[in-house]
């Protein structure tokens, strides 16, 4: 049973990874691969109804996980729709190269520990559009800024889906995460950028060519602007809440996000309530909903089935120990586990791991957890392809795998290999 169960898994995982060149969605085969592990499992056990019990369980811990993505990304289209974001970025002002490098990389940063790094580099790659003109510039910028949301969105539960899986799954807390990753995050990204600005050296006469070309706004009226105010507010105020909610009522984090979801839907209802039912259209919760990337709620939910079917039948904890025996240490381990995830998805990778690993032996905020957030997050960075981000800005800049690999994929390892560092560093004096 075993063997079938890991073939089925391997062969739909090849598939995937394979998506571009045999043009077939990732999101199709990875629901095929999920029910295709679960019809083996449950064909080749005489138990049954055990399965169906075991399927139930992966379900409702799953669809914790999706609840709160649908959410959290309606809300980041409802405020993007309204221009939410444009009071961020029409603050950014400067013209000089290395300024905007640090100005894009910290907004990137931060932004995506509210929202996600995959929202957040699409955000700021359209302001290095507004801002930088010269495209082997922008493509310099956008390779940091991949690096930059990657390792925003680890220090915070809602920033990353695999710190979320974490989070919702009970082996992270949210101030300890804080607490303990935020300055390895940050580390990691201030390296790449520290010599980035050192060694590039820009062409100046671009740089000048930009200056004077400037940047033209489009007039927004008094009304307008208020809505944004309003709907950022409600927003990125909403999703901070989140985990204050899950803390004081103990609930789980989707409860919070569809509170929010809720309240800022009401909002764009009661704001825009003296318009025609044609103008008010594209500011509405339901065309929110039918703008957001469905296709990657569903690509979720059939990885995690997949996982799931070799977390139940004890293939992954045999895993786990066989990593132990030939390895021996458990740092290196997820060191390796977040190599890997430049290759494969991370998303994947944290689940086993989190079937690999129980709560039992390790619990709740234990250093293979918070390693495990920052090791899966950052690692993504390493290869243009190993994050939703780097996929995000490989396409709207057309950059080239061997150009990241060449330009920032060293970059990337030094402050991965740093951040980690720092993390063991920290907590090796703090017990």
């Amino acid at each position: 049973m075993n063997i079938i169960l890991i073939s089925l898994f391997i062969a739909g995982y090849i598939v995937i990874t394979l998506e571009h060149p045999i043009r077939i969605n990732k999101t199709a085969t990875a629901l095929i691969t999920g029910v295709l592990c679960w019809t083996a499992y449950s064909v080749l056990v005489t138990d049954s109804e055990s399965v169906v019990h075991h399927l139930s369980e992966q379900l409702a811990s799953t669809a914790e996980i999706l609840f709160f993505l649908l959410g959290a990304m309606t809300v980041v289209e409802l405020i993007d729709v309204h221009d939410g974001f444009t009071l961020i970025t029409d603050r950014i002002a400067s013209r000089n190269l290395r300024t905007l490098l640090w100005i894009i990389s910290l907004l990137a940063f931060f932004l995506s520990a509210l929202l996600d790094n995959l929202t957040t580099s699409i955000v700021m790659v359209s302001v290095a559009r507004k801002l930088i003109r010269n495209a082997e510039q922008r493509r310099i910028v956008a390779g940091m800024i991949i690096i930059a949301s990657n390792a925003g969105g680890v220090w915070s539960p809602i920033g990353d889906v695999t710190t979320t899986m974490l989070w919702i799954g009970g082996q992270i807390t949210t101030v300890s995460s804080i607490r303990s990753l935020f300055l390895p995050s940050l580390v990691s990204m201030v390296i790449p950028l520290f010599l980035l600005t050192r060694i590039y050296e820009p062409e100046e006469q671009t740089e000048k060519a930009t200056a004077r070309q400037g940047i033209s706004r489009p007039y927004v009226t008094p009304v307008a602007r208020r809505d944004r105010r309003i709907m950022l507010a409600v927003g990125l105020g909403g999703m901070l809440f989140v985990p204050i909610f899950k803390t004081l009522t103990h609930l789980p984090p989707y409860m919070g996000m569809m509170l929010v979801l809720g309240a800022i839907w009401v909002v764009s209802e009661l704001i825009h309530s003296d318009k025609d039912e044609s103008e008010r259209q594209k500011f509405t919760a339901a065309y929110a909903l039918s703008r957001i990337d469905t296709s990657s709620i569903l690509f979720f939910l059939g990885i995690l089935l997949s996982v799931g079917s070799l977390e139940v039948s004890g293939i992954l904890q045999n895993l786990a120990g066989s990593l132990n025996q030939l390895v021996g240490n458990l740092d290196i381990i997820v060191l390796l586990i977040g190599v890997v995830s430049a290759v494969v998805d991370n998303v994947p990778i944290v689940a086993a791991s989190m079937g690999m690993y129980d709560l039992q032996t390790y619990p709740t905020d234990a250093k293979l957890w918070q390693l495990l957030a920052y090791c899966a997050g950052t690692g993504g960075s390493l290869l243009l392809i190993g994050s939703a981000a780097g996929v995000a800005v490989m396409g709207m800049e057309k950059l080239e795998f061997g150009w990241y690999l060449r330009k920032i994929s060293w970059l990337a390892l030094l402050g991965y290999v740093a951040g980690a560092t720092v993390y063991l560093g920290m907590f090796a004096l703090l017990q």
